[in-house]
């Protein structure tokens, strides 16, 4: 089953834990959290506190994507915070692989991110063997409710070939632009995990659980 991950950066920030409780029930999603640093992307989102917040009070598995400078720093600071999945820039760091396993002591999944502009043959066949998740950003990291950029397509089926040749076992996420208009084009290339926020949260929260279902119903 496809996992569907609402961004929470989309979400009603003020009334945040009943956000949380209206995804209650919903069988394969996570939450995903987008953490900028006002450095590595422009703007600036959840600091701790409210990461650690939200990981106590929610109902599923937490998603943390790192859009930072210093992924070490984070990698160590929250290693105590429930987090599920730690997700870092492979343009952020020069020694991926030795981050990958320094994680790995403290978080369940640890995976990988690349922006638009970085091809995938920049991730090493040793990353993709040791990762949990490779994140395709079908958007410049930074701000939300961006249109979605087709090259993403050739990515994801690049990566699903090599998971193929490798025997790996990474998820192949992608983040920016989802929607119920190309979720099943997504599922078909490879994407087995889909972060959507705009899509989610701009209804009634009587009907988050009908708009996840949307992006794998076909």
């Amino acid at each position: 089953m496809t996992i569907i991950s609402p961004s929470l950066l989309a979400c009603d920030f003020l009334n945040i834990e009943p956000e949380l409780m209206a995804f209650s029930g919903v069988k394969d999603m996570w939450f995903h959290l987008d953490i900028m640093d006002g450095h590595f992307v422009p703007n600036l989102t959840f600091g701790h506190p409210i990461i650690e917040l939200i990981a106590k009070k929610s109902p599923h598995k937490c998603d943390a994507h790192f859009m930072v400078t210093n992924p070490e720093f984070h990698g160590e600071t929250l290693k105590n915070a429930g987090l599920h999945n730690f997700t870092f820039h492979l343009e952020a760091v020069m020694d991926s692989l030795s981050l990958i396993k320094e994680l790995k002591k403290n978080y369940p999944s640890v995976g990988i991110s690349i922006k638009p502009n970085t091809p995938t043959h920049k991730l090493s066949d040793e990353i993709l063997k040791a990762v949990d998740l490779v994140l395709v950003m079908s958007v410049e990291p930074g701000f939300g409710g961006q249109s979605f950029m087709p090259s993403a397509f050739d990515k994801i089926k690049e990566l699903k070939k090599r998971r193929e040749s490798l025997k790996a076992h990474f998820q192949i996420q992608v983040d920016g632009g989802v929607t119920d208009k190309n979720a099943k084009e997504l599922i078909e290339a490879g994407a087995d995990n889909l972060v959507a926020g705009s899509y989610v949260f701009k209804t009634t929260k009587d009907n988050y659980k009908n708009k996840i279902e949307s992006l794998r119903s076909f």
